[in-house]
């Protein structure tokens, strides 16, 4: 009858004392150390850095000698503070001639206060270059909104804030030296094939002028706007000189095989190739978004377990032209099951052009 009452009467007393003793240990510990991967995941992945990467440009004009990028990509509308309080400390004092934004700045829907505040931070008189992203969209709405513009209510915004939004060649001049900024998209579009389908569309469209929706004479805007921006193209691509510095800005990095795709396509004789650029700037990836110390991304969709730093972050080559992949500051929602950062703290970068060999 005792052992029916007492289970552990012919257990070893010690034995059940030990185990007792790492079972209680057990629950204590665990609660512990998630505790102190969640502080110590916050102190890394909330704390803005701002990275200094100088760059050997040989054929760099002298009087663009320091020239310096700030670059941005991803924000994904992530706040970092009141008015984005944490990029404000990292920038601090910190100077640079031009910032380039890679795309996947604005938040869900389209949310572009975050970035509105970002921008604030910034001199109104630095050059502020952005591309789209994926997950941005298109700065032109070919449909009705909220005015006559053919572009987007928060592109709109933004160019009021002294965004320049880059869909053709833009330029600098400082002394005798130009830079270029150029989105990759434009080496390789055929203007004539291009512009041949636009206007297509836009006399159909004209052809029954008193009967158009509203979304139709929409329509009619992004087309003439389009139309507009092929003639720019097409007069931005005469003016390049083999001494300028030729900026490109991708959202998504450029491999290998499509580099010398379109380096094989571009003509041999024109200077507008992207085989001059002295430079590519890209994002996409947000340095893998989940991290291991130490180990670097556990996972990225497009590249599978454990990529290479160097394939998703950071300075690699094409040939011999750098691209720089930002870690990206925001965290990105393609990453399905890794929501948030993980010990990956978020980067803006200030790339310094110099002809001096480091």
């Amino acid at each position: 009858m005792r052992r029916d009452k007492n289970r552990y009467v012919f257990a070893d007393p010690k034995r059940f004392k030990r185990t007792h003793r790492f079972r209680n240990t057990v629950l204590v510990l665990v609660p512990l150390l998630v505790l102190a991967f969640i502080v110590s995941n916050i102190a890394v992945s909330r704390s803005v850095k701002l990275e200094e990467v100088r760059l050997t440009v040989l054929n760099l004009p002298v009087d663009l000698e320091e020239y310096s990028i700030l670059h941005i990509s991803d924000l994904h509308g992530a706040r970092y503070g009141e008015k984005q309080k944490a990029v404000k400390t990292a920038l601090g004092s910190t100077r640079y001639s031009c910032v380039v934004m890679t795309g996947d700045m604005l938040g869900k829907d389209g949310d572009v206060e975050p970035l509105l505040e970002l921008i604030g931070l910034m001199p109104e008189d630095t050059p502020k270059y952005m591309i789209p992203g994926d997950m941005d969209g298109s700065f032109i709405d070919s449909n009705a909104h909220g005015s006559l513009s053919p572009y987007t209510d928060w592109a709109l915004r933004l160019i009021d804030a002294g965004v320049i939004l880059l869909d053709r060649p833009a330029s600098e001049t400082r002394g005798k030296g130009t830079i270029r900024f150029v989105p990759e998209e434009v080496y390789t579009l055929d203007l004539d094939v291009t512009e041949s389908v636009y206007r297509k569309q836009l006399d159909a469209l004209r052809a029954r002028a008193a009967s158009l929706t509203a979304d139709e004479a929409a329509r009619i805007r992004a087309l003439e706007y389009e139309m507009e921006r092929m003639e720019e193209i097409r007069s931005a691509r005469k003016e390049f000189a083999p001494e300028d510095i030729q900026i490109v800005l991708s959202h998504q990095p450029l491999k290998e095989d499509y580099f010398q795709g379109i380096v094989s396509w571009t003509d041999k004789e024109s200077v507008f190739s992207i085989r001059y650029a002295s430079l590519i700037l890209a994002g996409h990836y947000n340095g893998g978004q989940w991290r291991l110390p130490g180990k670097g991304a556990i996972y990225v969709p497009e590249l599978g377990w454990f990529p290479e730093d160097s394939e998703i972050m950071g300075l690699n080559y094409l040939g011999n032209i750098p691209q720089y992949i930002s870690p990206g500051i925001g965290d990105d929602p393609h990453y399905e099951h890794q929501p948030g950062r993980v010990y990956n703290s978020p980067v803006i970068t200030r790339i310094i052009l110099t002809r001096k060999a480091n």
